[in-house]
């Protein structure tokens, strides 16, 4: 039974490591050199339905229509940027999974790194200030009653020293 669980068990890794074949066969091009742009940037464009998968890995109608507009635009004549910049024109920056680095996603890509640096400032600058310790000419002298208190405490019969000396 142990070795029967140990097969299903590898069967379903297996299943779930293996790349999805969202590519219907009649979309594959004839041609293995373009057939092989076209995955690479599918891989690159982000299905609109899904939003988390690629058009190369999801199975949504319309993540269909992107491979198939993909590859056409391929087959024209089409450069890798001019058709992505093609489906970028008519679907925005959203479709592409790793965003362009432009002035207006400069918070997108700068900004976890400044997050990550004034915490760490932050950090550092509260642990600074916590270890520092208190100068002697900080603190500040005792009053009266904490001078009898002290002086009560450790047996002392005589009256504490003045504050001022």
């Amino acid at each position: 039974m142990t070795m029967r669980r140990l097969v299903i068990a590898l069967l379903l890794l297996v299943l779930a490591l293996a790349p999805a074949a969202a590519v219907q066969p009649d979309e594959v091009l004839s041609d293995p050199k373009l057939e092989a742009r076209a995955r690479t940037l599918s891989a690159e464009l982000r299905c609109l339905v899904c939003q988390n998968q690629s058009i190369d890995d999801s199975d949504a109608p319309l993540a269909r229509d992107l491979r198939v507009l993909l590859r056409e635009r391929l087959v024209a004549g089409d450069t890798d940027a001019q058709a992505i910049d093609f489906v970028v024109d008519r679907y925005g920056e959203f479709v592409l999974l790793r965003p362009r680095f432009a002035p207006h996603t400069l918070v997108l890509w700068l900004g976890p790194a400044a997050i990550l640096l004034l915490g760490s400032l932050g950090t550092v600058l509260f642990v600074r200030s916590r270890r520092r310790p208190i100068a002697a000419d900080e603190t500040p002298p005792l009053s009266e009653a904490e001078r009898r208190r002290v002086a009560e405490l450790l047996g002392d019969t005589e009256r504490p020293a003045n504050a001022d000396g």
